[in-house]
């Protein structure tokens, strides 16, 4: 059983997986991972036949996702899967349906840099599309974290993020015009960090902000 589902899903993120069940991710649907990394949440939308786009400022990652969408049968040029920066992206506004950013936005080098980052996701998204964000926050942390300066902080396992709080997403939800779906969750793994669930709707019109 375990084997069937990893063969089934991947190392998809959980929370992700949680979206799915809950039907917010649906056939038909075009779904672009606005840093994909390896592709670890992309194995199951290129199984299911799902429209998949991608990027990713590190070469190395887009080529084992382009080998991986191969490998099943679908198309893997540059058109799908582009080697560049979510501020900086290529892609058409508006042309994805869910976009996934997972682990992306806390490698952000500053506030401004932080906001660009969110823009450019935001972009990407159609009217009426899903965005769904996983990064780290100073929730639950404390004085665990030393700050660097322009938001980002050492954490206790080792790693240096720009850090949220709650009340910064909150507020970019608001600024966007955007509708929280989901309760912000915050996951404290074991006092070394905390990663942040952020799920959110963009209004299928401009009167639905």
């Amino acid at each position: 059983m375990e084997h069937d589902l990893v063969q089934r899903f991947g190392a998809i993120d959980i929370y992700l997986f949680d979206q799915l069940q809950r039907g917010r991710i649906g056939p038909g649907m075009r779904i672009l991972d606005a840093g994909c990394g390896g592709g670890r949440n992309l194995l199951w939308f290129l199984q299911a036949g799902y429209d998949v786009r991608a990027l990713d400022p590190d070469a190395a990652a887009i080529a084992a996702v382009r080998a991986m969408a191969a490998e099943l049968g679908r198309e893997a040029d540059e058109r799908r899967f582009r080697v560049e920066s979510l501020e900086a992206s290529s892609f058409d506004a508006a042309s994805a349906d869910v976009v996934i950013c997972s682990a992306v936005l806390h490698f952000a080098r500053d506030p401004a840099h932080f906001r660009a980052m969110l823009d450019g996701a935001w972009r990407l998204l159609a009217p009426g599309g899903l965005l769904f964000a996983r990064l780290a926050s100073s929730v639950g942390l404390g004085g665990k974290v030393v700050a660097r300066g322009d938001g980002r902080f050492l954490l206790p396992d080792g790693s240096e993020r720009f850090l949220i709080d709650e009340q910064v997403l909150i507020d970019e939800a608001r600024r966007l015009g955007a509708q929280q779906l989901d309760p912000i969750k915050s996951t404290v793994v074991q006092g070394m960090r905390t990663m942040a669930t952020w799920v959110v709707r963009r209004p299928a019109s401009v009167g639905d902000g």
